[in-house]
């Protein structure tokens, strides 16, 4: 039996907004900054920067999804997979030096842990757009199939 209880729908909505964040900010500031200043700066690493945030996010997605019994095993291995590849290219990063400044950021290192990167950024909005099919799941009505 589903659980479509006041909980689960503050679970959902608060999981969902907490994934979205780490993906909307960046955009947030750079018009920002472009309105302030003229100029276009953007700042692909905040996905990466704010993990701690995606990482509550999907905890509550997850609880709700197992309260819900839908699309439980999707959000587990979005996860795992954006961890992984978030670990992966910081390790790769601190391993080459590229992390300390010791080596230019050019090259295969480089190139492999920016595909890293990108990779956890998908895995993240993946875990967005499984937030967004879980709301509505949620707040359907009883007796809409």
């Amino acid at each position: 039996m589903q659980r479509k209880d006041l909980l689960t729908r503050i679970l959902a909505v608060s999981g969902t907004v907490l994934v979205w964040i780490p993906l909307l900010a960046p955009l947030f500031f750079s018009i920002l900054h472009l309105i302030r200043s003229g100029q276009l700066i953007f700042d692909y690493l905040m996905p990466a920067e704010l993990f701690i945030v995606v990482l509550m996010g999907a905890g509550l997605l997850l609880w709700a999804s197992l309260r819900v019994h839908a699309y439980t095993r999707l959000i587990a291995w979005s996860l795992g997979i954006g961890m992984a590849f978030l670990i992966g290219s910081q390790a790769l990063a601190v391993a080459s030096g590229l992390a300390s400044g010791e080596i230019e950021p050019t090259g295969a290192v480089w190139i492999l842990v920016l595909s890293m990167i990108v990779i956890y950024t998908l895995a993240v909005a993946a875990l967005a757009m499984v937030g967004i099919i879980l709301l509505q799941i949620v707040f359907r009505k009883p007796g809409k199939a």
